[in-house]
């Protein structure tokens, strides 16, 4: 796993913003590979297949993230 610091942050100012606390998300990152990194609440919607897990982001930080990619 590489450090939060190696991807690209598409959302939120890094100072935090009361979402979750210190841990500053929810947020979308994109990799060096250009994939996608989503750091949100857990979500209890379904189980998801080992190795996976679900999180819940408001539609304003994918919006957010879209306008940063220009999309």
């Amino acid at each position: 796993m590489s450090e939060r610091s190696a991807l690209t942050r598409l959302t939120g100012n890094g100072n935090g913003n009361g979402e979750c606390g210190e841990k500053d998300c929810p947020n979308v990152y994109r990799t060096a590979t250009g994939s996608f990194v989503v750091q949100g609440d857990v979500s209890d919607a379904f189980t998801p297949p080992s190795g996976e897990g679900l999180v819940e982001i408001p539609e304003a930080v994918l919006r957010e993230a879209f306008r940063a990619l220009g999309w």
